[in-house]
């Protein structure tokens, strides 16, 4: 989704209990982020190199519990057991997977996975803080050890409340490929202070705050710079592009739509995937609609419109099967709910945005990597009109990957309709590696 889940966090379709306390948990404020390695299980964060070459990512999870990753995108959560041993379990589904990984006592950087002995790699870690306008924005510069001048890559967020430099696995595995990273918490998150928002135009302004602070931190080894951005940072990177040049972009399960098409482009999807005729997505649209009043009106108003379509269409068998990107969460609250929470989880959001007159516009190479599948940000009329720019000549790179959701991530889907993610593609890190590489040589 891209107004209110963490970004490469997959989430379950399942109308989840208790959404406003979800909502008022994700305006919360996440536990601060340190660029050194923290007591516990968290020492343990880092890429190691194995014995047979393979390379494991251990990042961050939910709970306590760590997640790791392989560079052919599987990936398992593990949680402490007995003896000093973290069983694991596959992807997202909580269901075993037979690996257990170790971190020997009293160590840091050593690592045994399934059986495996490894090593920590290690990479030039910078920390730092910089101003833009009224906040001062966490950041940490994530190098290859050495002097040589190496591409960087910007991370832009989506729309999570969490804390980038804690969460985004993405500025160890390239770094142990030979790129540069820049991440840092975007305004309102983590450790940088300002209010969040989601205007695009603000965050674009720190997005090249952020370009601006790698290549000063990075000083003489940038070789070239640029993106990658996910979910809601479709949106952001393109325009922080246009405002000041990059040498790349690259887009994962972003959008080419607007805020608006695309929640009702979801509902569409939802409509289609169960099964149900033209004549429901009609009426399902008059949904779409109450819930775009409500929403363009910042949760205030259009209430009214809401308890119509409830009224006329709440016992037809169709409507439980609405969810869209953020109708459900306008379906499932009360106006009183939504009119506190609303305007924080979705603050300053530009519904009514249009991409295209930046994308049609930018000369900077873009690699835009969808998800098939995706029933949250729906990726068909986004690769439609990016292919259609492509065939204008625009350096516009279009991956589409089946039974992929947002995130681009595999699942499998459970019994009742539950999709649990279970992995990445196997090119999917591979592909914006060699994309950011040949961004690189150009230059």
């Amino acid at each position: 989704m891209v107004y209110i889940t963490r970004m490469r966090t997959p989430t379950s379709r399942k109308h989840a209990a208790g959404v406003l306390a979800a909502l008022a948990a994700i305006a919360a404020a996440v536990s601060p982020a340190d660029a050194n390695p923290l007591p516990g299980s968290k020492c343990h964060i880092g890429i190691y190199r194995l014995a047979s070459g393979i390379d494991v990512d251990i990042g961050s999870s939910d709970d306590g519990k760590l997640r790791w990753r392989l560079k052919d995108g599987v990936t398992g959560q593990i949680s402490p057991g007995s003896a000093g041993d973290w069983p694991s379990s596959l992807g997202w589904t909580g269901k075993p997977d037979g690996i257990v990984v170790s971190f020997p006592i009293g160590t840091c950087d050593r690592i045994r996975f399934n059986g495996v002995a490894g090593t920590r790699i290690n990479l030039d870690v910078t920390s730092t803080r910089f101003k833009v306008e009224d906040a001062e924005l966490s950041g940490r510069l994530v190098m290859p050890k050495g002097s040589d001048q190496v591409p960087i890559v910007v991370l832009i967020h989506g729309s999570e409340h969490s804390s980038a430099i804690e969460d985004y696995s993405l500025q160890r595995l390239l770094p142990s490929e030979g790129i540069g990273v820049f991440v840092y918490d975007k305004r309102g998150t983590g450790t940088s202070s300002g209010d969040y928002t989601q205007d695009y135009l603000t965050l674009a302004i720190d997005a090249v705050a952020a370009t601006h602070e790698a290549r000063r931190l990075a000083g003489p080894r940038v070789k070239s710079i640029g993106y990658q951005a996910g979910s809601q940072g479709g949106w952001v990177a393109p325009l922080a592009a246009r405002i000041e040049p990059v040498d790349f972009v690259i887009v994962s399960f972003g959008l080419a739509v607007s805020p608006l098409d695309e929640d009702r482009s979801a509902i569409a999807l939802d409509m289609t995937r169960h099964g149900y005729d033209t004549t429901v997505v009609e009426k399902a649209m008059h949904v779409a609609d109450a819930v775009a009043a409500v929403l363009t009106s910042d949760f205030q108003s259009g209430y009214d419109q809401i308890d119509a379509v409830r009224t006329r269409y709440g016992k037809e068998p169709w409507f439980r099967d609405i969810h869209g990107d953020v109708a459900w969460v306008v379906l499932a609250n009360t106006p009183a709910e939504l009119k506190s929470i609303g305007p924080k989880a979705f603050a300053g959001i530009p519904l009514h945005y249009d991409p295209m007159p930046v994308l049609r516009s930018l000369p900077t190479p873009e690699l835009w990597l969808l998800g098939e599948d995706d029933i949250d940000a729906p990726s068909g009329e986004t690769a439609r009109r990016l292919r259609a720019l492509a065939r204008e000549r625009k350096p516009i790179t279009v991956v589409v990957y089946p039974h992929a959701e947002h995130g681009i991530y595999e699942y499998e889907t459970e019994p009742d309709g539950t999709r649990l993610s279970t992995r990445q593609p196997s090119d999917y890190l591979p592909r914006m590696r060699d994309f950011v590489l040949a961004a690189s040589h150009r230059r």
